[in-house]
């Protein structure tokens, strides 16, 4: 993946998805380590895979089928 800073603390990268910038979240200690078990049984690549589609997934049933 390629990236370059644009601002402070501004990061956009070009991935398999296109564009895509940096977000830093803080998250509680479980939800990591729950995330790292998905990780371990190879149902997902990495943590950022996991959390892409929890956020496309949220926007799709809040926002995108609202229609």
């Amino acid at each position: 993946m390629l990236c370059r800073m644009m601002r402070q603390f501004d990061y956009i990268c070009r991935g398999e998805q296109g564009l895509m910038r940096l977000l830093t979240v803080h998250v509680p200690d479980g939800f990591l380590e729950g995330l790292d078990e998905l990780v371990r049984q190879k149902k997902y690549a990495n943590r950022s895979e996991i959390i892409r589609i929890a956020i496309r997934d949220l926007l799709r049933d809040e926002l995108w089928d609202q229609r």
